[in-house]
């Protein structure tokens, strides 16, 4: 690991002429409630099931990853739309609609 890296807390790097300098951290933005999102929005997998990351994070769909693949798979779900190629995210307007049928059902 390089000095330069992040962690919890900004290390110090030097600069060429020895002085020392604070790296910036990120900003953490907070990611809006499933229910706050428009129809229009898009959500990725770690916002409709529980992530193992954050345990905290409320999630609308109770069960795991591979469930939900598993229920795309059998077309049980809806399937997602591919917006590259590590990039996968389903509307928000066909989730709800799922739910919805699940819950009539």
């Amino acid at each position: 690991m390089t000095a330069t890296t992040l962690a919890p807390k900004a290390r110090k790097k030097q600069t060429q002429d020895g002085t020392p300098q604070v790296a910036a951290q990120r900003a953490t933005v907070a990611i809006p409630s499933f229910d706050e999102l428009p129809d229009s929005a898009l959500v990725r997998q770690s916002q409709l099931v529980r992530d193992p990351k954050h345990p905290t994070r409320p999630a609308p769909l109770p069960f795991s990853p591979a469930t939900l693949w598993r229920k795309v798979k059998a077309g049980e779900f809806p399937a997602p739309l591919k917006l590259g190629a590590a990039i996968t995210a389903w509307k928000v307007a066909d989730v709800r609609a799922w739910i919805n049928a699940q819950a009539a059902a």
